[in-house]
């Protein structure tokens, strides 16, 4: 497959997907040569961002303040809410510490915080 070597051709692709991409719908065949360039084009799109445009994985600390913003809670509420003390959630948020595997756990699965974010994998 062709690569991508430079961002103006990463944006005239981009262009050409969102043509295409208004020129189809899901009615349209899959046999259709405008949804067999789109998907040529988009799985070129993939690799470039794969390579230009890595997403990481969200820290624990941004994980969990997201998660707090979320539910409108203070770092006290949510500290009595995960049943840990507000000065030890202050170090994790602050990540002068890390949470203990029980205090892990517990953020995880009443945070619905993937695993590998919360033990930093």
């Amino acid at each position: 497959m062709a690569q991508i070597k430079s961002k103006k051709q990463y944006d005239a692709i981009m262009a050409r997907i969102n043509e295409l991409f208004f020129a189809t719908d899901s009615n349209t065949p899959k046999e259709d040569k405008r949804l067999l360039e789109l998907d040529a084009l988009s799985a070129m799109i993939e690799e470039y961002e794969r390579e230009h445009y890595p997403i990481q994985t969200p820290s624990l600390s941004d994980t969990i303040l997201a998660r707090m913003n979320e539910r409108n809670y203070t770092q006290k509420e949510l500290a009595s809410f995960l049943g840990i003390s507000a000065p030890r959630l202050c170090d994790i948020i602050g990540g002068k510490k890390s949470p203990t595997y029980n205090q892990a756990r517990i953020i995880s699965l009443k945070l619905n915080i993937d695993p590998s974010i919360v033990l930093a994998l």
